[in-house]
């Protein structure tokens, strides 16, 4: 599914226990204010209107229309989907038991925007029509979508129910940004008891947990932000760490490095078990396992 850009507002998040330097334990919850952000979801080539009006034209051109388009019909489990539908990027249009157009969407992976249509929605996925896109960039992604539009509207009069203005059924909304979490009050306090330790409470207290390089605001890596994203486009309710905070999370690298036993960031933890970086959970996203992942 495209969306072109989402903005995320922060929100209370559960506490963590810190330690003081007093003799006793204390338990307060540190926050980082965040402020909206737009996340683009789509690369834009830096070419000239000219020139990306040309290369869309052209795509378009070389797009089946829907009507001439043959659907695909979506196998009933899950797990087959990925194997019966295009990874690439285009526009696809859904259809329900009735052949009913219900959707016209646009994906950077048809294969996975199905599959979360046909958990989300099973009984309006029955069949899709796909149309790949090569060499694409938002404007000819978007033309090709407008296209497909276009003759539905000119044949039914009217636009499918799922796109709609207000319609929240296809298009998952997100939720809103929680604040990164924090592991000591500051540089200047020393703890009571080893970082190895608030470590290991707090993967095994919370279900996910992402240690990740930046905020979850404005990730500082390419492989921070492909994470952030997906456990945003899966709707995950997840916790954050910037691994990069040297003045509240001070030592974090190292430790966690030696915790994990794992030496690269970002480093995603499920219900306390390392499942590892963004290659891996990348290629659990494109495979359509995730879901499971998260729901277990």
């Amino acid at each position: 599914m495209a969306t072109f850009n989402i903005s995320f507002l922060t929100q209370p998040h559960s506490t963590l226990p810190i330690f003081s330097s007093q003799n006793t334990p204390s338990f307060s919850s540190y926050s980082v204010p965040k402020t909206s952000f737009l996340f683009p979801s789509i690369t834009l080539r830096p070419k000239s209107r000219t020139t990306t009006r040309h290369h869309a034209s052209i795509v378009v051109a070389a797009l089946k229309k829907l009507s001439e388009t043959d659907p695909l019909t979506v196998p009933l489990q899950p797990d087959e989907i990925s194997g019966s539908f295009p990874k690439e990027s285009g526009v696809y249009a859904v259809y329900d038991t009735n052949g009913d157009l219900q959707f016209v969407g646009i994906s950077r992976n048809i294969a996975a925007s199905v599959l979360s249509h046909k958990n989300s929605v099973p009984q309006l996925c029955s069949s899709v029509k796909v149309g790949v896109v090569d060499e694409p960039d938002r404007t000819a992604l978007t033309e090709s979508w407008k296209s497909w539009m276009e003759e539905h509207i000119a044949t039914n009069g009217k636009v499918p129910p799922g796109n709609e203005p207000g319609n929240s059924t296809w298009v998952r909304q997100p939720p809103k940004k929680k604040a990164d979490l924090r592991l000591t009050p500051g540089r200047h306090v020393q703890l009571t008891v080893p970082l190895e330790d608030l470590i290991d409470r707090l993967v095994k207290e919370n279900k996910v947990v992402a240690f990740i390089k930046g905020s979850r605001s404005a990730p500082q890596c390419g492989f921070s932000q492909r994470v952030v994203a997906i456990l945003e486009s899966e709707g995950v309710d997840y916790e954050s760490i910037d691994v990069l905070d040297e003045e509240y999370n001070s030592g974090l690298r190292e430790t966690l490095k030696n915790y994990s036993n794992w030496p690269t960031f970002p480093q995603i933890f499920v219900k306390g078990e390392l499942v590892g970086g963004c290659d891996i959970l990348t290629s659990m996203y494109e495979k359509g396992e995730l879901a499971s992942l998260f729901k277990s």
